[in-house]
């Protein structure tokens, strides 16, 4: 049976804190104000988070089979990872060919996205449509739960995997009102209203670097 690393073990033990908490929580009698404080002064942070996915999975394996879109998701995690560490990043998890990110400076989040899809441009570049890596973008941000260094919860989460995994098309980056507001003094970029409606988040915008004319 193979070690738990440290980082490993901090998280279970940090989870296992909280399940007490939400159990104490549960009872009939419990002050449930009070706890929830108790979770967000141990638990709560603020921050970007961002989630990343690619496009194509079911035409793909259909196409050229499983084998063929494990090695896209190997390409991607072996181009993407330094860029990640390179803006500061936290891979928080990665599950197929998703990855979910944590930043605590929304123009780092940005940048690195922007950055990563510039890395996938230059890949695809000369190569064939069903071998390159279409990576969709989401970002949102504002306060979650960090449980350990492997676990984020919150609305901003659910707001970011949507708008990663199920709106973005191939090249896109779309945030939300959150981390366009706090992004506001960041220049150079390009913040397209989308007409995009979320719960959670009523203005969805598409990123991209503002080209001097």
């Amino acid at each position: 049976m193979c070690k738990e690393t440290k980082w490993e073990q901090w998280a279970d033990e940090s989870q296992s804190v909280l399940w007490k908490l939400l159990d104490e929580r549960s009872q009939p009698d419990s002050e449930a104000e009070e706890i929830d404080r108790r979770i967000w002064d141990q638990y709560g942070d603020e921050g970007a988070i961002v989630f990343t996915d690619l496009c194509g999975f079911t035409h793909r394996s259909v196409e050229k089979g499983i084998i063929h879109f494990l090695q896209i998701i190997f390409e991607s995690q072996r181009l993407l990872r330094p860029v990640i560490k390179q803006y500061k990043g936290s891979l928080i998890e990665a599950v197929g060919d998703s990855m979910l990110l944590w930043f605590t400076d929304v123009e780092e989040a940005l940048n690195c996205s922007l950055e990563m899809q510039a890395a996938c441009g230059d890949f695809n570049a000369g190569r064939e449509p069903i071998d390159q890596i279409l990576l969709c973008v989401g970002i949102s941000y504002g306060p979650v739960l960090r449980i350990g260094y492997s676990r984020l919860a919150g609305v901003e989460v659910n707001i970011a995997s949507k708008l990663g995994e199920d709106i973005a098309e191939g090249y896109e980056i779309l945030v939300s009102k959150a981390a366009r507001q706090a992004a506001t003094n960041m220049t150079g970029l390009k913040f397209t209203l989308t007409g995009i409606d979320l719960p959670g988040t009523d203005e969805v915008y598409r990123v991209s670097r503002r080209h001097s004319d």
